[in-house]
């Protein structure tokens, strides 16, 4: 046989033990677009006496729409997508390429966990692939596609890329197989249960949760160019929102973004805070949204989320904006004991570390910590907006009114909270102590934002 031949035979085999994750590559990239790499790769497993085509992974570069990535993309079907120090080391030569150009990483994750036989050679491997992951994040946008089963240490890499994807059905991640979980917890549990998005609400790691394929590839593009284009045109500069003058609803309030680039991150947990990306006026911008009628209060997931969320901002340059709604910290005993203290601590220190336009419209109430954290001007906030029937105040209104007055038993306490809530929390205070920017009025609240991030952003 000659060489050509020989090179002919050897692509098809490789080809044919990739066939379905390369049809997964190829409803993400653009057709003809997969270059790949390192594609003859191939060492002995000792245990299964066996050749791993291509080391069970392929990895290379391609276009989405026509913006280059690096994809990963783990091959179950060899070794059921083992982990091995090989397979290890050629997903690290592709993040060490996706570094030096400054392109985005896409990961298609299927795995049971390591290689048997490989013994702590995988674990060095596993070390170096999972702090190249790390090293990346903040360099380079990385997203995660839980293509199937993931178990074991390879999951680290969930808590490491921007954004994590979730097939409905499809998708499982766990930091151990769902069998040993199973046995630990004594429930009869199926895997969904166990590392199912929905299952995973208080673990912060699914960004989204999809149907397909087509779904993931519309999202990564959106959010592709928002990163990447920090400025468009926009044509309705002046457009004022009356709606808001008559509700204070989420949706009305995202109203204020240009139609059709809002992206909503994490909606599978806490969903009284909506982190969402999107533009103002052609502007690229992060945002926090808190969601409650009568204010949200604050617990360690929630914070965590919002935390993580603004890092995001600060890695990638956005302006950020916060659209409050808080009570503060909520008061028990559980939360008392909890990491929520600590979580917003680090929040803040991401928050002083976000170098682009910040800016807060207190659009329902910013009571004790919630103003303190997420709209005083001290914080570092370089515009302070509010609705003229917001809530400043250092208690809520009920609160507030049994503290001050708790030795006088002749009031009426609810005329008196009444009486709290409209004189004691009028934003015109702060507004005179020079905290407060302007209280405006909600239909214009587009036009103020734009105004604001147009001086703000350079």
């Amino acid at each position: 046989m000659d060489k050509l031949r020989l090179l002919q035979t050897r692509k098809q085999q490789i080809t044919d033990a990739g066939k379905n994750v390369r049809s997964d590559i190829n409803e993400l990239i653009d057709a003809d677009s997969f270059v790949e790499l390192s594609a003859f790769s191939f060492s002995k497993n000792d245990f299964y006496g066996d050749k791993a085509e291509g080391e069970g992974v392929v990895t290379g570069f391609a276009t989405i729409d026509g913006y280059p990535f690096y994809i990963v993309a783990q091959n179950s079907e060899v070794f059921k997508g083992g982990i091995s120090k090989a397979n290890c080391d050629k997903i690290a030569k592709c993040l060490d390429q996706a570094e030096k150009s400054s392109t985005p990483v896409i990961y298609l994750l299927s795995s049971l966990g390591v290689q048997v036989g490989e013994g702590v050679n995988v674990l060095e491997g596993l070390a170096t692939l999972i702090l190249k992951a790390s090293q990346l994040k903040g360099t380079v946008p990385q997203y995660l596609i839980v293509n199937g089963d993931v178990y074991g240490q390879i999951s680290m890499l969930a808590g490491l890329c921007d954004f994590t994807f979730f097939i409905d059905k499809k998708s499982v991640l766990a930091a151990n197989s769902p069998l040993v979980i199973y046995a630990q917890s004594g429930k009869n549990i199926n895997k969904y249960e166990v590392g199912g998005a929905d299952s995973l609400n208080k673990a912060n790691i699914a960004s989204f949760k999809v149907k397909d394929f087509g779904e993931i590839k519309n999202i990564v593009l959106k959010i592709t160019g928002i990163l990447s284009v920090p400025v468009v045109d926009c044509d309705e500069l002046n457009a004022s929102l009356p709606e808001l003058d008559k509700k204070r609803d989420v949706k009305t309030l995202l109203s204020v973004f240009d139609e059709g680039t809002v992206i909503e991150i994490g909606n599978c947990y806490s969903p009284e805070v909506k982190c969402v990306l999107g533009r103002v006026g052609g502007i690229a911008v992060a945002a926090t949204v808190f969601d409650g009628k009568d204010g949200v209060t604050l617990n360690s997931f929630n914070v965590r989320k919002i935390k993580d969320f603004a890092e995001v901002a600060c890695c990638f340059g956005l302006p950020y904006i916060t659209f409050v709604n808080t009570l503060g910290i909520k008061s028990d005993l559980e939360n008392n004991n909890s990491l929520v203290i600590k979580e917003l601590g680090e929040y803040i220190s991401i928050l002083d570390c976000i170098g682009s336009a910040k800016i807060s419209v207190v659009y329902g109430k910013a009571i004790g910590l919630g103003y303190t954290v997420f709209a005083a001007k001290s914080m570092g906030y370089d515009y302070s907006y509010a609705f003229a029937d917001a809530q400043i105040a250092l208690f809520d209104s009920i609160q507030g009114a049994e503290i001050e007055f708790a030795d006088d038993k002749n009031i009426d306490r609810q005329k008196l909270a009444q009486k709290y809530s409209d004189e004691r929390s009028d934003p015109m205070n702060a507004a005179k102590g020079g905290y407060i920017d302007n209280i405006i009025q909600p239909s214009f609240l587009r036009q103020y934002l734009i105004a604001s991030l147009q001086m703000l952003v350079k």
